[in-house]
């Protein structure tokens, strides 16, 4: 599987010492391990704001490569795509998964093990585990109604 992620030029462990705001374009992108989880549809609980994911995927999701099947132009073709940036990390971070290098790098913590930029193979994040792959459902194949039925138990 071919990773879209361009991570040469970068400077040397970015992740661990420059600030979200601060990294450039290419860095911001190299930081997504390519897990698919954050296109996972959630359900927020009304009275308590928990949210839960589900294994239901956005439709531009590609469930082999964990990426999103129209990247460039996602927030056309799914208006309700929420585009991540320095900008809004803040207001964002508490629904992406707890695995997430955006979510991590704004709580001070650092990255996993299996990261892509850790172990240095984009493969790594599918190895540990840790990406939706082969399990995840589109969401055309399930009505909303039912989504509460692929709950995901437990922590991502």
């Amino acid at each position: 599987m071919t990773d879209p992620t361009t991570r040469a030029g970068l400077r040397p462990r970015f992740w661990e010492n420059v600030p979200l705001k601060s990294l450039t374009p290419q860095e911001w992108e190299a930081l997504c391990d390519g897990c698919g989880k954050c296109c996972l549809n959630k359900l927020e609980d009304a009275d308590t704001g928990e949210i839960a994911f589900t294994r239901v995927a956005c439709r531009l999701l590609d469930d082999e490569s964990c990426r999103c099947g129209n990247y460039q132009i996602r927030k056309t073709l799914v208006p309700e795509c929420v585009v991540l940036s320095p900008r809004n990390i803040g207001e964002i971070a508490y629904w992406m998964p707890s695995t997430c290098a955006y979510r991590l790098r704004h709580e001070g913590k650092p990255l996993p093990d299996w990261h892509p930029l850790v172990s240095g193979d984009p493969e790594s994040v599918h190895r540990a585990g840790e990406s939706v792959r082969g399990w995840s459902v589109p969401e055309f194949e399930v009505p909303e109604e039912d989504w509460e039925d692929y709950i995901v138990e437990g922590e991502l």
